[in-house]
């Protein structure tokens, strides 16, 4: 671009053959804008319904099964050391058949006990069908 020359032999301007491009530019930053506007806004939120205040209190108090796992890697069962996992699983399977409610199992692992012992704990649970697994005592790893 720039401004046209004259040219001297005929006194006449010469025709300029650029195509001017800030039309064009102000049309493509108005789209861009427009488009950016009418982009619904993504929430980085899930919707959960959750119980209201007039929740009713369960009927029945759940049992409440402390399970521990040593820093030696044995499981602690209510209190009660449990010789190995074996016997683990038989505590962890007749939890799961009692009806009409499984009791909560809250395992609390030691700070020192080494992770094969509390996924295998974890594990075990899973696949005999318990459901209401919770990890408790995590104000121990906290710095």
């Amino acid at each position: 671009m720039g401004i046209p020359f004259i040219d001297e032999s005929q006194n006449q301007p010469e025709v300029m053959v650029d195509i001017n491009t800030t039309p064009l530019v102000d049309v493509l930053l108005v789209l861009l804008v427009m488009l950016i506007i009418t982009i619904p806004i993504r929430l980085h939120s899930v919707s959960i319904d959750m119980p209201g205040k007039q929740a009713p209190p369960p009927l029945v108090p759940p049992e409440v099964v402390q399970l521990e796992v040593t820093p030696a890697g044995s499981y602690v069962w209510n209190g009660q050391l449990l010789a190995n996992r074996a016997e683990l699983e038989a505590r962890l399977q007749a939890a799961a058949a009692l009806q009409p409610e499984q009791p909560e199992i809250h395992l609390r692992p030691s700070r020192a006990a080494k992770y094969d012992a509390v996924a295998a704990a974890l594990a075990s649970a899973q696949r005999l069908g318990l459901v209401k697994i919770g990890l408790v005592g995590s104000e121990q790893f906290a710095p």
